[in-house]
């Protein structure tokens, strides 16, 4: 039974997945959007959420915890100053998982795992502006 166990373990020791989990983490600050398995991606979103929400407050202290976490200066300077502009006024669920089918190799179920503000696809400002376009060209 899983009462009371809220880490997912990943098949490593605790070392390994701390390390694995901020050199994703940097990835997807960096690049906004990544592809891991399914597993990966949701033990993602439970180690980055909290450390986006704690960049909403820029101060030492909470550059500090981001940094023990991350350990990497130029990526806590991108979460405090880029990212924590676009979700300023997001109450929480700043991350997407998607679902992308099955690996190749080793059918494993893969996902890719973005930041929600970062996704010019799904803003319902440029949604609903695009068709308008369209049917005002073609009059």
């Amino acid at each position: 039974m899983r009462h009371g166990k809220k880490i997912i373990k990943l098949g490593r020791k605790s070392a390994h997945r701390k390390a694995m989990l901020a050199n994703m983490a940097l990835s997807l600050i960096e690049h906004k959007r990544i592809t891991t398995t399914s597993t990966k991606a949701k033990a993602l979103k439970i180690f980055i959420e909290p450390l986006i929400t704690k960049s909403k407050i820029d101060n030492t202290h909470n550059r500090r915890l981001c940094f023990s976490k991350l350990r990497n200066k130029d990526g806590v300077k991108i979460l405090f100053n880029e990212i924590s502009q676009k979700v300023a006024n997001r109450p929480g669920g700043y991350t997407r998982i998607i679902k992308l089918g099955n690996r190749m190799g080793d059918n494993a179920s893969m996902a890719m795992i973005e930041l929600v503000d970062f996704n010019n696809l799904y803003n319902s400002e440029q949604v609903k502006e695009s068709p308008q376009e369209q049917v005002v060209d073609s009059e």
